[in-house]
């Protein structure tokens, strides 16, 4: 009778083939991280000033763009009203798809503040036409300014945003400014710890290192400030992807257009509390790079730009790949190869998994806390969120894999907004629930793989292979968190529907 270890054996070069060339291309991956941040301590300004500066500043409009946002709706109108600039320079587009009380809401701070002399309109749509692109495009007909910042609704820009960042436009071959994303709810939960070190990682190591590098990085969709004449140049905003953002920046680098990124300059934001919110956009930014690789790529390796630039692209844009690899080993490699290599003596797996894990593991280790060093100017208190962050990044294998795979595939979906809740610090409003989040079926998928990492823990503490029940619990953490929470948060909303809502007592009643 052949075992399932018989079986194993017989094709176990084959396996460890698999699983160690996986390996390997993931490596490549944590080299580039290395570089990244060598570049970041040899080349980043923290602090840059602009090299010139206006003598009259030039008319701005600023656009927020809207869709079912009634929870902070009227916190960002108001503070984007609060600009420290010239009034008869600025002007407000709250440009705005809402189909809920979201647009009265906006409506009627719109109205208040024009009564107040402020040049603001309400720009609302009947339909939802190329989502967010199709929104931002649709009021540059009526936009007033030569440059155009933008401010998702979940953002809070200081009043001194236009102010520190008009001025890098003096050069007139500057297209575009982001400035670095900080995070209203950081301390809310360990999931928004773990998320905003991935974002200060993206901001402060990738942008940083690519913008003071002289390499192509992108607007961000929300935090920055574009030239008119730039978004015009490059074709406009275009609705055939799901991070239209990433896509123009591309375009535009193309056109000779240089991006600059001010780490100085902070415009925090909401990081969603929930994790099939978090899923959600990770699944939508995943699926958007993808289908700008697609679209994008090939012309970046045919134009005539340096070769640097290519390389840096290729691996901006093709990075999400790395999780379709990830989890061909999750699912497929990782519990078969530590199975025939259980009689290896621990010198062979120290010899071999040791350069693969420093490559694959220890930079990326090295590239978050490095993030931690920039923004707080220590790591110290930060460490401690290292294996929730890794097993955080196994655990959206799955879910980032889909999306890459829609991709490929060519497969459109509609913009899936990222439910806010007024989420500030560690507390948020009574109403998170208002918003739908999307169906978590595939959270069953996800336990499922958490509970088949558990009996693989278990038979290697029967089988004395300590060495493997480390690396085992992230991928059994990550999956069994991320799948049991999509599947809790799931069934709570399904309750919260089922259950009538008590009306509250009109107020002095």
């Amino acid at each position: 009778m052949v075992t399932s270890m018989d079986f194993l054996n017989q094709y176990a070069d084959l396996i460890l083939a698999g699983y160690f060339g996986i390996l390997l291309v993931l490596c490549v991956f944590g080299a580039h991280r290395l570089v990244l941040t060598r570049l970041f301590r040899k080349n980043v300004v923290w602090r840059p000033e602009p090299e010139q500066r206006f003598e009259t500043l030039p008319h701005v409009t600023l656009q927020i763009p809207v869709f079912n946002e009634k929870l902070v709706v009227e916190r960002i109108i108001d503070a984007c009203a609060a600009m420290d600039y010239p009034r008869d320079k600025f002007q407000i587009q709250v440009v705005d798809d809402s189909t809920d009380e979201t647009r009265a809401l906006a409506a009627k701070r719109v109205a208040e503040w024009a009564a107040r002399g402020l040049d603001i309109e309400h720009i609302h749509r009947t339909n939802r036409v190329g989502f967010k692109a199709g929104g931002l495009d649709n009021a540059m007909s009526s936009a007033k300014g030569e440059f155009i910042a933008i401010f998702d609704a979940d953002f809070l820009p200081p009043a001194d945003f236009l102010q520190r960042t008009i001025h890098f436009f003096h050069d007139a071959r500057v297209g575009m400014v982001q400035t670095r994303w900080d995070h209203l709810n950081r301390d809310y939960s360990t999931l928004t710890q773990v998320q905003s070190i991935m974002l200060d990682a993206h901001f402060a190591i990738e942008h940083a290192t690519r913008s003071f590098s002289n390499l192509y990085f992108n607007f961000n969709g929300t935090a920055g400030m574009w030239r008119r004449a730039t978004i015009d140049d490059a074709g406009g905003w275009e609705h055939d992807t799901l991070t239209e953002d990433l896509d123009l920046s591309y375009r535009a680098q193309l056109k000779g257009w240089r991006f600059l990124f001010l780490p100085n300059v902070v415009c925090p934001a909401e990081l969603p509390i929930e994790t099939g919110a978090f899923k959600s956009q990770q699944h939508r930014w995943a699926k958007g790079s993808i289908q700008v690789m697609r679209k994008i790529l090939w012309r970046i390796w045919r134009a005539p730009v340096p070769i640097a630039n290519k390389l840096e692209a290729t691996f901006h844009l093709t990075g999400n790949l790395a999780y379709v690899l990830m989890m061909i080993n999750t699912l497929f490699l990782v519990i078969p190869s530590m199975m025939v290599r259980g009689h290896w003596d621990w010198w062979q797996i120290v010899l071999i998994d040791g350069p693969i894990f420093s490559l694959a593991s220890l930079s990326f280790i090295w590239f978050y806390m490095a993030s931690q060093r920039a923004v707080f100017g220590t790591a110290k208190g930060r460490r401690r969120y290292i294996p929730a962050l890794m097993s955080l990044g196994l655990g959206l294998g799955l879910n980032n894999t889909r999306a890459v795979l829609e991709a490929l595939a060519g497969h459109q979906s509609a913009f899936v907004r990222t439910p806010k809740t007024g989420s500030v610090g560690n507390t948020t409003v009574t109403a998170k629930k208002t918003y739908r989040l999307p169906k978590g079926g595939w959270g069953l998928f996800e336990f499922a793989i958490g509970l088949m990492y558990t009996a693989a823990i278990v038979w290697a503490i029967r089988e004395g292979i300590w060495g493997s029940i480390p690396f085992l619990m992230l991928f059994q953490n990550g999956f069994l968190f991320i799948g049991g929470m999509t599947i809790w948060e799931s069934w709570q909303a399904r309750r919260a529907r089922r259950t009538p809502v008590k009306e509250l007592p009109a107020a002095g009643a």
